[in-house]
């Protein structure tokens, strides 16, 4: 892992809070354990080069005793009807039909695979946490903008009561003031309980207890993002881990067909076996059997015919990998699709920050206008709170928009698969 930066701590930025996921998270952790595993699969793919070592030990029971001639004699000589017997064999196999080579081959596409699936789920987490850390961001900056409406709907009350009980304006303006206080406080409840929600879904990512207090540290601030439309592109298709895993997948349906296709050829092999025969446990030898033995050979299997089985076997290996091939074609067009969209996103974005940054000039000076009006008792109530409900709306847009560009950005990092852990600008 080349992220090593940060233990547990009560105040993480957003690079701390990537850091620690991609350290701790479990579900990285699986497939890191997956990682693991594969690379034992190529080892175990290696051995089957190397000879096969093995033995047996056996006790028979005949149903009569065995006989033979004495060369001398020419007695007859009868033998126990209990035979033990020793066996140890060498085994190299010598020539598969390409079956080993293409298993070992298999097993190293599938490690390399295992690899770039771990770079695709670190991808995953990244933009996952950065996306919940911006969220909380924006939640926070929502109860900032819920408590400023609410101060402002109560100082507009306690004006509003003021002019009521000198009667300068009708009770309605009273009730009307009293209803938006109410409605604003609902909404300010409802930001600070989405910012408990995220703030525990960042602990859970993080592998944090759910409870734990944390102030993850941050603001929503813009970042410039340089690249055209060709680079990105150019990035993704030299970087994305998925298109390494669909490229990874096809080399291996090849190995698969060369494997079916190993039954074709005949298979080649050297034994050499030792034996040791006796009438009793210690397999010593009999009376008419030598102690021990060897034999060396070659040996050569080849199964001609079978119906059509591997011949059907290895056209349905080939309609896998054509299979295959089609979808790596697809993702490829969807890599470049995801490229764009994110990055049209990012414009999107950057020109709803300057409309929305306008618009909050705007409702501010609208805003300000209505209540000098109302004091001087030539505006209505119904001006003051609609011009705090647009404020509150033109502040709520410019806090979604900066954080819509924050997660279009991490979106084409995430796209070019980049692990931009701090979204700083390249």
């Amino acid at each position: 892992m080349p992220f090593s930066k940060v233990s547990a701590q009560e105040i993480i930025d957003l690079e701390d809070a990537v850091i620690m996921g991609l350290e701790r998270n479990q579900s990285i952790q699986a497939v890191r354990e997956a990682l693991k595993g594969s690379e034992y699969g190529v080892k175990s793919a290696r051995g089957a080069f190397g000879p096969r070592f093995s033995t047996s030990y056996a006790y028979t029971r005949l149903d009569e005793h065995p006989s033979g001639r004495d060369p001398v004699t020419q007695r007859t000589i009868r033998d126990s009807r209990d035979v033990w017997t020793l066996n140890f064999n060498i085994h190299q196999p010598l020539f598969t039909g390409f079956n080993i080579l293409s298993s070992y081959q298999k097993a190293r596409l599938g490690n390399e695979q295992a690899e770039s699936q771990l770079d695709r789920a670190e991808l995953a987490l990244v933009l996952e946490v950065q996306s919940t850390f911006l969220d909380l961001l924006a939640a926070r900056e929502s109860v900032r903008v819920a408590k400023d409406s609410l101060t402002r709907l109560k100082s507009h009350l306690q004006v509003s009561q003021s002019y009521y009980e000198v009667g300068l304006v009708p009770r309605l303006d009273v009730l009307q003031a009293q209803v938006d206080v109410a409605q604003a406080e609902q909404d300010l409840i409802s930001a600070e309980n989405s910012v408990d929600n995220l703030t525990a879904r960042l602990n859970m990512l993080l592998h944090l207890p759910l409870e734990q207090e944390v102030f993850y540290q941050g603001e929503l601030e813009y970042i410039p993002f340089v690249l055209d439309l060709e680079q990105c592109r150019q990035r993704a298709l030299a970087a994305r881990p998925d298109i390494f895993i669909a490229d990874k997948s096809v080399q291996m349906a090849l190995r698969d067909e060369k494997i079916t296709a190993s039954s074709f050829y005949p298979q080649v092999g050297a034994n050499f076996d030792y034996y040791r025969r006796g009438d009793d446990p210690s397999v010593s030898g009999s009376t008419l059997q030598d102690r021990s033995e060897w034999r060396a050979g070659v040996q050569m299997q080849w199964t001609l015919f079978e119906w059509g089985k591997t011949y059907y076997a290895h056209k349905q290996a080939g309609q896998y990998t054509k299979q295959l091939m089609a979808e790596y074609e697809h993702l490829l067009k969807s890599v470049v699709f995801e490229v764009k969209s994110a990055y049209l996103q990012i414009g999107e974005s950057r020109k709803r920050i300057a409309v929305a940054r306008q618009a909050l000039e705007e409702a501010r000076e609208s805003y300000r206008m209505a209540v000098a009006r109302y004091e001087a008792q030539v505006g209505t109530n119904t001006d003051v709170l609609d011009g705090q409900a647009r404020l509150s709306s033109a502040e709520g847009n410019l806090i979604r928009a900066n954080a819509d560009y924050l997660k279009a950005l991490a979106s084409i990092y995430n796209a070019m698969g980049e692990k931009n852990i701090s979204l700083a600008g390249h």
